[in-house]
């Protein structure tokens, strides 16, 4: 038996791997999707999407963002995620919002396919695939140990699509087809190349299991690749340390322990495979394992002794991603195939108040917005509010200064501006360091920029008309109660849109 071969019935000492999806079942697949929705949320503007949508929106409309592209630029370059989304907003009659939406649903439920096909491959039971895809759903939004990452966001990015490439390309590779493997995986490398590369690690190590070698635990080349990078400037220093994710060693023991639990569960998993012939079960979770112990050596080893910091950029500890989904589907199969079995109340009994924790706890991090932020509805969220102002009445060449931790402001709820209002800003202490670290040729501009707005609280309208001077910014977005001598033509309960005048008033307008 060979891992690349198209398999016979029991290939995988699992009949149903490989078995047909019945349209009862696509469309029960869609009703978690849909019940995934509800629990979780949709925030289609919020957080990393301060990247992504706006790289979208630049392709749909070159004049955007005249102003400081590349920081949203730089981290998009490598993957063709915004072309994908440009294309098909340009070849549909939705508009983006309405598309993006779209989008969401299609990347929970192909990842909810995915999983379902892989628990079909590792368990004999029916049920046990459907606990996997249960137990994914349930925990779209649980963090990912500290990767700053959630095995989903509540909105669109590449990594929504990504992680189902992957999903499918290892259903698709324990059911013999090599074709659509090969093709889920130069999908996932063009969204993106990053969790594309941990997926080729991973179904590498799936390969080499099969073949039953030993495992060379050589990370020598790990070192030698710092030989090949220029060395780091100051002001890129300063925007990596900012992202204490990518340190090992700034990381918090829970989220330490987030990292080797399940290294040490998936050591259980390979010996209730071995013990119960669930044979597939006991190569992927031995793969897992390997995959996982690696790159948490290979991140040890580059992102502690700060001499090799250019190599944080390859973020090795977000293997994790990868290895948190496969390891809930795994975890989930045998959960139904040991104690939850065909018994109602059981599943009711887990999935209730997991269901519960979770939307709980998506309602503290967003407690000024909608729950499901949806296409077309009015937004409650004051910030959001003022944003769409901006996209309404300022020209496209406007340019805004706000305070460089803005999305971290009580009630902003992780808004992005660029994302919402659609004008270039200056740069910010809290996305724009992840752009620099993945182009390190802007942390120069970045570093003055963010700088230049360091005593942001204490501003007057003196130091807005300077930083006009210095970098051209025509507009500013305040806290209230605002700052006296600036005409601001829109104001709500949390901000005030101001411009930024040439001359001092000699009034106070506001």
């Amino acid at each position: 038996m060979t891992l690349l071969r198209k398999p016979e019935a029991t290939t995988w000492g699992v009949a149903g791997c490989g078995a047909h999806f019945s349209p009862k079942s696509y469309f029960l697949l869609a009703a978690i999707t849909t019940g995934a929705l509800l629990v979780h949320g949709y925030h289609p503007m919020v957080e990393d999407a301060e990247i992504y949508v706006p790289a979208i929106k630049k392709l749909l409309d070159p004049a955007l963002y005249p102003y400081n592209a590349q920081f949203f630029i730089g981290q998009t370059r490598f993957s063709l995620f915004p072309h994908l989304i440009a294309l098909s907003v340009r070849l549909s009659p939705l508009p983006l919002d309405w598309a993006l939406f779209l989008w969401q649903f299609i990347s929970i439920f192909l990842l909810l396919l995915g999983c379902w096909r892989i628990g079909r491959c590792c368990f004999p039971k029916r049920y046990s695939a459907w606990c996997g895809v249960g137990l994914i759903a349930a925990l779209l939004t649980l963090p990912v140990a500290g990767t700053a990452l959630y095995i989903m966001d509540q909105y669109l990015t590449p990594r929504s699509l990504s992680t189902p490439g992957v999903a499918l390309g290892v259903a698709s590779l324990l059911e013999g087809k090599k074709g659509p493997a090969l093709a889920w995986v130069l999908f996932t490398l063009s969204m993106h190349p990053l969790m594309g590369a941990f997926a080729v690690g991973y179904l590498a190590l799936l390969a080499w299991f099969e073949w039953r070698p030993q495992l060379s635990g050589d990370v020598a080349p790990v070192a030698f690749l710092a030989l090949l990078l220029p060395p780091a400037s100051a002001a890129y220093r300063e925007a990596v340390e900012s992202r204490s994710y990518l340190f090992l060693s700034q990381w918090q023991w829970y989220e330490c322990l987030g990292m080797i639990a399940p290294l040490g569960l998936l050591w259980w998993f390979v010996r209730i495979g071995r013990k119960h012939n669930l044979e597939t079960l006991e190569r992927m979770s031995h793969a897992l394992l390997s995959y996982g112990a690696i790159f948490a050596v290979a991140a040890g080893l580059i992102t502690m002794p700060r001499s090799l910091i250019r190599l944080a950029e390859f973020q090795p500890m977000r293997s994790l991603h990868l290895l948190y989904v496969l390891f809930f589907v795994l975890g989930g199969g045998l959960l139904a195939q040991f104690i939850l079995k065909d018994r109602a109340w059981r599943w009711i009994l887990l999935f209730a108040p997991l269901c519960a924790g979770m939307f709980f706890a998506q309602r503290q991090i967003f407690p000024a917005s909608s729950h499901v932020e949806r296409p077309g509805m009015e937004s409650k969220n004051d910030w959001v509010r003022g944003f769409e102002w901006i996209r309404q009445h300022t020209p496209d060449s406007a340019y805004f200064a706000l305070n460089p931790t803005y999305m971290g402001s009580p009630g902003e709820d992780e808004h992005g501006f660029r994302a919402i209002a659609e004008r270039s800003r200056l740069a910010d202490s809290g996305k724009d360091p992840g752009a620099v670290t993945i182009a390190p040729r802007s942390a120069d501009e970045w570093h003055e920029q963010v700088h230049a707005l360091a005593e942001w609280h204490s501003f007057q309208a003196a130091d807005f008309r300077r930083l006009r001077g210095r970098f051209g910014v025509d507009w500013v977005v305040l806290q209230q109660p605002g700052v006296a001598g600036m005409e601001c033509p829109y104001r709500n309960a949390a901000l005030l849109i101001c411009r930024i005048s040439s001359a001092p008033q000699t009034t106070e307008s506001q």
